[in-house]
């Protein structure tokens, strides 16, 4: 498959790697050809690794991936163009993270969200919120925690949840560990929870974490 990766930060750069790994084709986009980073990173990994600018990668890509700063997000969106991306499967990794006051606060919180706010600018594009909620070697790597935990994902179409889940089964993700949350208004508290995410990483003394969730079973009603 080929996979555009937006974002030529950490986040950006271990994701396609792991694309790469997977047997994708990857095209990693930045706001100019030629991206320091960018080329750095596939003359490093070599094989079917390109890069360009947003709208390059956004064009070339048959998915999406949306690894760049939540208070970006949607300024990268316009520059790779709703014509590039119309009814693509978009997976937006990113978080609206602000430490402009010297604390972590959230750009935007409790009545919306990134992801949201992207869903609405391009209502052809078919956004899942998913992978936020862990450090980058988490995210293709979960094995690296030990143990069972969960991986949450939400958007408003079924068929792009899916699409999104076999991705994330691909990095080795158990289909049983992802959880579907519901709509793309799930994306608030994915988004909220990195506050609590940034004081566990203080606690535990390590990025490489997650939470799992359990559910009693359902109560016999007959």
């Amino acid at each position: 498959m080929r996979i555009a990766v937006l974002g030529t930060g950490n986040v950006g750069r271990t994701l396609a790697s792991a694309l790469l790994r997977g047997g994708h084709e990857v095209r990693m986009g930045s706001r100019t050809a030629g991206n320091e980073a960018a080329v750095a990173w596939a003359s490093e990994v070599g094989g079917p690794a390109t890069e360009g600018t947003f709208a390059d990668a956004a064009g070339f890509g048959e998915v999406v991936f949306n690894a760049t700063a939540g208070s970006h997000a949607l300024a990268v969106l316009e520059a790779a163009g709703a014509e590039q991306l119309a009814g693509k499967l978009l997976i937006d990794v990113s978080n609206p993270l602000d430490f402009s006051t010297g604390s972590l606060q959230l750009s935007v919180c409790n009545d919306d969200s990134v992801g949201e706010s992207l869903q609405r600018a391009f209502p052809d594009v078919r956004v899942v919120k998913a992978l936020n909620t862990v450090t980058a070697s988490v995210m293709v790597d979960p094995g690296s925690v030990p143990g069972t935990h969960t991986m949450f994902i939400c958007g408003d179409d079924a068929t792009a949840k899916a699409q999104a889940a076999a991705l994330l089964q691909g990095f080795g993700w158990p289909a049983e560990a992802i959880l579907d949350i519901g709509d793309i208004g799930g994306a608030r508290g994915m988004e909220m929870y990195l506050p609590l995410w940034l004081r566990l990483y203080q606690a535990s003394g390590t990025a490489v974490l997650n939470v799992e969730v359990r559910a009693a079973p359902a109560p016999d009603d007959g």
